[in-house]
């Protein structure tokens, strides 16, 4: 089908070329190798090894975002009502992501799954009379869901302190709380996960390049596109062919939108925000807590800054997360360019940049009041969830990049969207994602929705393989309950979630 990899250099021609090293491409690769295994694959990745840019552990806070504790996936409605549909939307496309994994695993592509996946609950936790009443209706909403239906809920200072001893030490007895817990959550090291995918495309002779960076990608003859790629190290420049580029470069993936020049990627823009996170070590702190826990974002602040406070396990050790505190920068990447964002700027994505920035001033305003925020105002805002912390005793860490999307609309001139977007070309030879969160937790349903849109030829072919893969595949396993439960039951079993 393509010609092979020799003396060291990519192939000139090659059916596909993956760009980026994160869990996307990663994903996509595994998909691929699987379903049409005589295709030559090329991953490009800028840095030195996969999974170090939004994949990194530290980069992210590894939730697995199944919108079980996640607040702003069930937003109470102007009457108070809590619709369950986004968050059960959101648990859906987890438990596909988990059943790639579990198919993974069980046919020894990944090794053992507790270098990637652990079993942490998942607590929403809140203080206020409001929010605990909001909390209250959040938790009726959900436990008639299949997907939820293990949901508990309890606003006794005593019993959350047996779920969470930290959250509760030196707390006002007298102030209102309540939490619910689900203790079948999961704490996800994407980079690990990350890793162990492109471990599996190499040794079935994906041809990975690590410190190579894209620059440009313009179409070819016969619908194939030219993949301009720049070795970092060496400088030297080469051009490979391909019949489908996927675009999965996290922050880097707009500006190669941009150059591949397809009409449906005009008019997108990128509004970048990072974030830094408190980081706690000490075995005594540590052991005191043993969940994930969100809370109620701040007035004006992005669903990605939601409040929350993580059990991590990377590389084998355990420690806490605290965080984010929302930044701005220009970089559309961690490792990237401060002239990134203004380097975006085209005349198609004006319009719907000024219409955001004219319709999001409480979100500025909220950034700008995080990245003037002290170090004794951040220790503040952890001694909100955590009455007896000593904040100075916590590491300062600065996280990944975020990229949210802005995009044409027809009313206001521009949006910008918490999520993610997949952008295909009309001849389906291009696929892009943009945007974040809940991103890595859905890498697997987002890169079968490429599947389906820039291959529509194969799919009914490839669909024997994708329901051997994912046993659900195709059905809402929140409205089959039975199969729900043997799907849950078999996951965890193979991902060693007991």
């Amino acid at each position: 089908m393509t010609a092979k990899s020799q003396a060291g250099k990519p192939a000139d021609h090659t059916d596909v070329v993956l760009i980026g090293g994160g869990i996307m491409s990663a994903t996509l690769g595994a998909f691929l190798k699987q379903l049409q295994p005589d295709w030559g694959i090329s991953l490009f990745e800028r840095l030195d090894r996969a999974g170090l840019e939004s994949s990194d552990p530290w980069n992210n806070a590894g939730t697995g975002h199944a919108a079980l504790c996640e607040l702003n996936y069930s937003p109470a409605a102007k009457d108070g009502s809590v619709d369950p549909a986004k968050a059960v939307s959101i648990n859906e496309q987890f438990q596909v992501s988990r059943q790639f994994w579990s198919h993974m695993v069980s046919q020894g592509h990944l090794g053992d799954p507790g270098n990637f996946i652990n079993a942490v609950p998942h607590m929403s936790f809140v203080w206020g009379s409001s929010n605990v009443e909001y909390l209250r209706r959040r938790y009726e909403s959900l436990r008639s869901q299949p997907l939820f239906k293990s949901i508990e809920h309890t606003d006794d200072h005593a019993a959350i302190a047996d779920w969470t001893p930290l959250l509760m030490k030196d707390r006002d007895p007298s102030q209102p709380v309540a939490a619910s817990r689900v203790a079948g959550g999961t704490d996800v090291d994407f980079g690990a996960l990350t890793r162990g995918l492109t471990s599996y495309l190499e040794e079935n002779d994906v041809d990975l390049r690590y410190g190579h960076d894209v620059t440009n990608i313009s179409r070819a003859s016969n619908s194939r596109w030219d993949v301009r790629v720049r070795n970092r190290a060496t400088g030297e420049h080469k051009t490979v062919n391909a019949r489908f580029v996927f675009i999965g470069a996290g922050g880097g993936a707009l500006q190669l939108l941009q150059a591949s020049g397809i009409p449906e990627g005009k008019g997108y823009a990128g509004f970048p925000v990072s974030g830094q996170f408190l980081r706690c070590a000490n075995p005594v702190t540590v052991n005191q807590h043993h969940a994930k826990v969100y809370g109620q974002a701040s007035v004006g602040a992005p669903p990605m800054s939601v409040p929350h406070l993580d059990t991590r396990f990377v590389n084998g050790e355990r420690s806490l997360l605290f965080g984010p505190y929302a930044g701005f920068s220009t970089k559309f990447l961690k490792r990237g360019s401060l002239l990134d964002l203004p380097g975006s700027i085209r005349p198609s994505n004006i319009i719907p940049m000024l219409a955001v920035g004219k319709d999001n001033i409480p979100l500025t305003k909220y950034l700008i009041s995080e990245v003037l925020k002290s170090r004794d105002a951040k220790n503040t805002f952890l001694n909100e969830f955590i009455p007896s912390a000593d904040g100075n005793r916590w590491e300062l860490i600065t996280a990944g990049q975020r990229v949210q999307v802005i995009k044409k609309a027809p009313r206001t001139g521009g949006i910008l969207q918490f999520g993610t977007e997949v952008i295909t070309s009309a001849d389906g030879t291009v696929g892009a994602l943009l945007g974040a969160s809940p991103g890595a937790s859905t890498a697997a349903p987002i890169m079968i929705e490429v599947l389906r849109r820039c291959f529509p030829g194969q799919l009914a072919a490839w669909e024997p393989k994708l329901k051997e893969m994912i046993p659900g595949y195709g059905v809402k396993l929140n409205e089959n309950e039975s199969l729900a439960e043997d799907i849950l039951s078999m996951t965890d079993k193979v991902l060693g979630l007991h």
